[in-house]
């Protein structure tokens, strides 16, 4: 895991943390700003669970410290339950292998 004495790094920490289903992603649920973030939101909104949001394109600190943290070089990233998931591909083929639903909904009932 990445150096935790950069404050960013921190922000980012805190915030997996204190939701357990968080997705990183360019612009909002209701308001994409990239084809990928808006294929991962449907996926998740199709869960019927609620979920929290960071806009990296609002971020930008978090936007350039994120890959680092998690060596994973590109948005969305979903985290469930602390973890990260991954992006758009592996979401949706969870998501149509039918098994991000019940990872989201035991990190909602949680």
């Amino acid at each position: 895991m990445a150096d935790t004495s950069d404050p960013i790094l921190e922000t980012i920490k805190g915030q997996i943390e204190a939701n357990p289903i968080l997705v990183y992603m360019k612009g909002s649920p209701q308001a994409p700003q990239c084809g990928f973030s808006a294929q991962t939101v449907q996926c998740l909104i199709a869960c019927g669970e609620r979920f929290a949001y960071v806009d990296v394109l609002a971020n930008p600190d978090i936007r350039a410290s994120l890959p680092r943290y998690a060596n994973w070089p590109t948005f969305p990233q979903l985290y469930i339950g602390g973890e990260l998931v991954g992006g758009c591909d592996i979401v949706t083929e969870m998501f149509e292998m039918g098994e991000l639903q019940p990872l989201v909904k035991e990190a909602a009932a949680d």
